[in-house]
């Protein structure tokens, strides 16, 4: 009878374990508003609205700590490639195309406004945070949101 129970017991916590690191789905993606933090000061840059669109991932600027340009206009993106040169930053969709993939967020793109470079992606959270990956090759970058108030 103990052999039994414990044997029971121990297929409940392996199912508990299993079930708790499931992968992440469409429905678990980390839509919303976060905003992106300069790694040297410390400070929010901008926020990008997260959504899901056909069961991928896709994030646009919503805003900017400092949308204007010295002579009073909405900042640009000069450097961006195609559809995206010259658009105004705000509202430009910097992530495309992310599907979710064993916890993270896979096989799409994200476009750097600073150097107009499009680099593939992948994200992630990590408690309250979301991890976000650039490479370009074999290197990468990692930076961390958070989660906009």
């Amino acid at each position: 009878m103990r052999k039994n129970l414990a044997t029971a017991c121990g297929m409940a916590c392996a199912l508990v374990i299993l079930l708790a690191a499931r992968p992440a789905a469409a429905g678990d993606a980390p839509v919303g508003k976060w905003n992106t933090v300069d790694e040297k000061s410390g400070k929010v840059v901008s926020e990008v609205q997260l959504y899901n669109e056909g069961g991928r991932l896709y994030g646009k600027i919503v805003g900017l700590t400092d949308p204007t340009d010295a002579a009073g206009k909405p900042k640009v993106c000069s450097k961006c490639q195609g559809p995206d040169k010259d658009q105004p930053i705000v509202g430009l969709v910097i992530v495309k195309d992310l599907a979710p993939d064993k916890g993270r967020f896979k096989g799409g793109t994200i476009l750097d406004p600073a150097d107009g470079k499009v680099y593939k992606a992948e994200l992630w959270t990590e408690g309250e945070q979301l991890k976000v990956r650039g490479y370009l090759g074999p290197f990468y970058k990692t930076q961390t949101w958070v989660k906009a108030k």
